[in-house]
């Protein structure tokens, strides 16, 4: 398929779409390689941004999405009442920081980073769709572990958790340490077996 041609039915999905596409997706229902999706697309974002167009692709991880542009939101919010990106609180920033750092990440952890409780704060992030469950902690109660979402990535204008910006990290367990640590010290807390006499 011919570059202008893959590009038409690029935008045509991503249009229907409204959501991001995965790459995959995309080259399936092309029958294209997936390489040949990415160049149309990279095309795509290029000439809509030196032309100055009112509609622009985002790259996020390996899937694509049709937005307006940036600088255009105020027509687009006072034509269609939408709503303004979530506002953050400082807890539920701070939560989030942690989160989008340590991920997956367990409430203990974010707790521990923290200083504070942060169940509100979660609960509120999940709720803005920013975070979403990612698994469960294989330690006793089996603490719920958390992530950020492709919604935080558009939030923040982020391609890929690769883009936020370098911050010296504290050092903290893997949820594989603290797991071990808790079934070491559940161990230790059972009484000694009787032996058999």
């Amino acid at each position: 398929m011919e570059l202008e041609e893959l590009q038409r039915v690029c935008e045509a999905i991503l249009f229907a779409a409204g959501d991001p596409v995965d790459t995959g997706r995309i080259s399936l229902a092309a029958e294209c390689d997936p390489e040949e999706v990415r160049t149309a697309m990279r095309a795509l974002m290029d000439r809509y941004a030196f032309e100055r167009r009112g509609i622009r692709i985002l790259h996020l991880e390996d899937s694509w999405q049709m937005c307006s542009a940036n600088d255009l939101a105020s027509y687009v919010t006072r034509a269609l009442e939408t709503r303004k990106p979530p506002k953050l609180s400082a807890s539920q920033l701070e939560t989030l920081t942690v989160i989008a750092y340590y991920q997956p990440a367990a409430k203990a952890l974010v707790e521990q980073i923290r200083g504070v409780d942060s169940g509100w704060s979660i609960s509120a992030l999940l709720q803005k769709k920013l975070i979403e469950e990612a698994g469960r902690l294989n330690a006793p109660g089996r603490p719920i572990l958390y992530r950020t979402t492709p919604d935080f990535l558009r939030t923040f204008a982020l391609e890929s958790l690769d883009d936020l910006p370098e911050i010296q990290l504290a050092h903290f367990d893997s949820p594989e340490v603290l797991a071990a640590e808790a079934e070491q010290a559940a161990a230790a807390s059972e009484p000694p077996k009787e032996d058999p006499a």
